[in-house]
């Protein structure tokens, strides 16, 4: 559902590959993630159905059923731990389903797993599903990977007339206002003034916020938001640095490797930060404010200490310094 979800679930595909190496696999997904699958290497084919959220859709569960029984599958992975997530494996007939029991699923599930609860994080609930029942969970797993031909990233800059310099990603946006850092207007104009190229980067909900960033930062700032994902995914392959909120933009652009700096609140940076890490993980001393992390969408003590007291000028020093660091890596 969530674009930062699914491309750590990326790390579940990996999983799946090393342990069967022959057998294809494909993933459901939204009409809002499905430009992803494009760039996840180990991924046959993207399935797009979109099921409305918070109401059953008989209709739409029994066209995905008759979808998924005419495409043979051995195996569904049902990640979600909903009831309504399992319906359509479990209609469509596939041998083996595999999830967590979540909402006493017995009868749409047949493999059942326990002990959700026990495990820390979201990618060791979802990965640990593609393993064997049983199976200790690894030291390490696998890192989500995006890949970007060169030439697409080539192409793409030349159709909107973008110079070939590395620029600055800002990615404003989050899902719940909680998480969103509030200087990117400032940041923009710092950058700018040091000769940085900037662009915003985000979906429709954000054009609001890119316009508030270019009119502080002037002509040297790019609004590169817009209703098509692969714009994204794009515009973070080609940039030197990218400065985000902890959203789905920043697992973008973790997982295709450019380097990233997290900005994080409230929510916790060993929860939530991408697999791949971060070039720079930038968050509040918690010796200063003890509320942090409190995972809350709405800020109801320290008005927002955690996101305010982070300054313009400190983070355009660090992304300064990730991109000399970047610039000397290309050149050994």
């Amino acid at each position: 559902m969530w674009i930062g979800d699914f491309v750590r679930n990326h790390t579940v595909v990996r999983v799946l590959k090393e342990r069967w190496p022959n057998r294809p696999v494909d993933l459901l997904t939204t009409s809002l993630c499905a430009p992803l699958v494009d760039y996840m290497p180990g991924v046959r084919e993207g399935i797009i159905w979109d099921l409305p959220r918070g109401r059953l859709a008989v209709g739409r569960q029994l066209g995905l059923a008759k979808l998924l029984r005419e495409r043979n599958y051995g195996t569904a992975l049902v990640l979600p731990r909903t009831w309504k997530a399992a319906i359509a494996p479990a209609l469509a007939g596939i041998p083996e389903r595999v999830g967590f029991v979540g909402e006493f699923r017995f009868g749409l599930l047949n493999r059942w797993r326990w002990g959700e609860k026990k495990l820390p994080r979201f990618i060791d609930k979802n990965a640990a599903l593609a393993q064997p029942d049983g199976a200790p969970l690894p030291p390490e797993w696998p890192v989500p990977q995006l890949r970007v031909p060169a030439e697409e990233i080539a192409g793409w800059r030349e159709a909107i007339g973008l110079s070939a310099g590395a620029a600055v990603a800002l990615a404003p946006g989050s899902v719940g206002v909680s998480k969103r850092w509030t200087y990117y207007p400032e940041a923009a104009r710092l950058l700018v003034e040091r000769g940085l190229e900037v662009w915003v980067v985000g979906g429709p909900a954000e054009k609001g916020l890119a316009q508030e960033i270019v009119a502080a930062g002037g002509p040297g700032v790019r609004d590169l938001t817009g209703t098509d994902l692969r714009n994204g995914v794009l515009a973070m392959a080609a940039a030197g640095v990218a400065i985000s909120n902890d959203s789905g933009l920043m697992h973008i652009a973790a997982a295709l490797g450019t380097p990233t700096m997290g900005i994080f609140g409230p929510t916790s940076p060993y929860l939530w930060a991408p697999l791949n890490g971060l070039a720079a993980t930038v968050v509040q001393d918690k010796s200063v404010l003890s509320c942090q992390p409190c995972q809350s969408t709405i800020c109801k003590m320290n008005d927002h200490r955690c996101m305010r007291d982070i300054a313009a000028a400190d983070v355009v020093e660090i992304a300064q310094r990730v991109l000399r660091e970047a610039e000397a890596r290309a050149m050994t």
